[in-house]
């Protein structure tokens, strides 16, 4: 009797296909860009820290705060179709 992990594997792949397997280097390759990209985005976060700290008004604050949100969005967006490439590469 087969439990619910693996009946959910089997409707999983008739649904979108086989599961792909990724080879080691792919594997080191999406490990260097998941480093790379938490160290970006900690850059940021301690770029805005004296923003956040020189904010005269909550206006200001929470203007600084959106813009931070919008930038590491953007990395992880970034992160993403990197991945993919990764994924998708042969």
């Amino acid at each position: 009797m087969k439990n619910a992990y693996e009946l959910a594997m089997e409707r999983l792949e008739k649904e979108s296909g086989p599961t792909k397997k990724l080879s080691n280097e792919q594997k080191a390759a999406i490990a260097e860009l998941d480093r790379r990209f938490d160290a970006r985005i900690a850059e940021q976060k301690l770029s805005y820290e004296d923003r956040f700290r020189a904010a005269q008004t909550m206006e200001d604050y929470d203007r600084f705060k959106a813009e931070l949100a919008d930038a590491i969005t953007s990395l992880e967006a970034q992160r993403d179709r990197e991945k993919e490439a990764i994924w998708n590469a042969k």
